[in-house]
């Protein structure tokens, strides 16, 4: 068994004037055996003040650790997105639906309150892993395919954490460099394909587009004139660097992105493993209501508002409460970070050596061009199972109905 480290992550904003529970508070100790009893239903075993995890897990043994906070996530959701499942279905692609010599893909930004936004949020209930709603800026996107309106795969691009050490030294970055130039990245918390674009490697374009052109256009025309929340002074709109990291360690997406000699996203390192996700099982609206009770928001700026900052500052008072360290926060599943560069001088500007980032010219078509030939074609030659895929097997709610009227329906 290998203990696990801890690694700062970024946590979704808090409700401060959110229920805290339906019921009692529970004690002290009622609390720590619910909270252990927890960790062991997920998979972990608890070692005094230690949680560990097996050291050979495999990837579908650390998915196994994250279904109980996925299956929370289903369950919030499902009052509101299942009466669309039939409507939002459409969007995904039969096999036979998808021509790769025809494949023409479009970019669209993610308008609140829109049909877009309810298909974002559906195909992302989808991942075998929690994902979060992101922090501070976000933006969110629908890579389609023009040539049958069906959709390819989605990315969001958000705040990156404040402290990442593998980033951090890529860049070359000092504290105040960071605490200057952060404001220049984004991270990519949500990045995928969906079948059958994925059976086609279709993450890989998904991961090429959040490089385009198109998305440095949509940050400059967004964040124009912006002022951030802390700071209150405006700063440049240029998107000088991308981040993301894996979804379980080593990542088969962003691995080996590279054509015609250029490396689009480069591996710079592993997460330590920490974050929130092990208490999003339905153990955090008790755990929220024992804070609440006995504990009260250490917000950092009067900016931020009242109440406590984010899931993180919720847990970790928590964990001081219960006389249990902070290292029941790290969740022991380590994540590969990747970093993409959207200019030649990217690292240059955010360590504040250059006035300019250099910017690639890389259009949305181009960087098609560039998968169609290397990965798209040759994959679709090789592989034809992507042809069999159905729609209805991508079902969360109602596949026996939608089965039954598949068969029904004429050939």
């Amino acid at each position: 068994m290998a203990k696990v480290a801890l690694r700062r992550s970024n946590g979704k904003k808090e409700d401060a004037h959110a229920p805290a529970s339906d019921g009692p508070v529970l004690s002290k100790l009622a609390m720590k055996r619910r909270l252990f009893a927890s960790l062991r239903e997920q998979g972990y075993t608890v070692h005094g003040h230690t949680i560990t995890v097996p050291e050979q897990s495999s990837k579908d043994d650390l998915r196994g650790i994250q279904q109980h906070a996925t299956k929370k996530i289903l369950e919030k959701n499902e009052k509101a997105v299942r009466p669309y499942e039939k409507r939002l279905i459409r969007y995904i692609a039969n096999g036979n639906e998808v021509v790769p010599e025809k494949i023409d893909p479009e970019l669209i930004l993610v308008r609140p309150r829109s049909e877009h936004e309810r298909l974002f949020r559906y195909v992302s209930l989808h991942w075998s892993i929690p994902i979060s709603s992101g922090y501070g800026r976000r933006m969110r996107f629908l890579l389609m395919d023009r040539s049958n309106g069906k959709l390819i795969g989605i990315f969001a691009l958000g705040d990156p954490v404040f402290g990442l050490k593998g980033r951090d030294e890529w860049i070359g970055w000092k504290r105040e460099d960071r605490r200057q130039r952060l404001y220049h990245v984004m991270d990519a918390f949500v990045l995928g394909a969906v079948p059958p674009y994925s059976f086609l490697l279709g993450g890989k374009l998904v991961a090429l587009a959040t490089l385009s052109n198109e998305v440095r256009t949509y940050f400059r025309k967004r964040y124009k004139g912006n002022k951030p929340l802390i700071s209150k002074k405006r700063k440049p709109p240029v998107l000088a660097m991308v981040t993301t990291t894996s979804a379980l360690g080593r990542s088969s997406i962003y691995n080996r992105i590279k054509a015609n000699g250029t490396t689009y996203w480069h591996r710079i390192g592993f997460t330590l493993g920490s974050g929130e996700f092990h208490f999003s099982n339905g153990i955090y609206r008790d755990l929220r209501a024992f804070v609440v009770h006995h504990c009260k928001p250490t917000m950092r700026h009067k900016n931020w508002g009242n109440g406590f900052r984010n899931k993180r500052e919720i847990v970790i008072k928590c964990l001081q409460v219960l006389g249990l360290p902070r290292a029941f926060r790290t969740h022991g599943i380590p994540r590969e970070i990747f970093a993409a560069p959207m200019g030649k001088k990217a690292a240059e500007y955010l360590r504040g050596d250059s006035k300019q980032v250099q910017f690639f010219d890389r259009p949305l078509s181009a960087l098609f061009e560039t998968f169609r030939e290397r990965w798209l074609l040759p994959r679709a030659e090789r592989n034809p199972d992507w042809n069999a895929f159905r729609r209805e097997t991508y079902l969360i709610w109602n596949r026996d109905t939608a089965t039954a009227e598949a068969r029904q329906a004429p050939p």
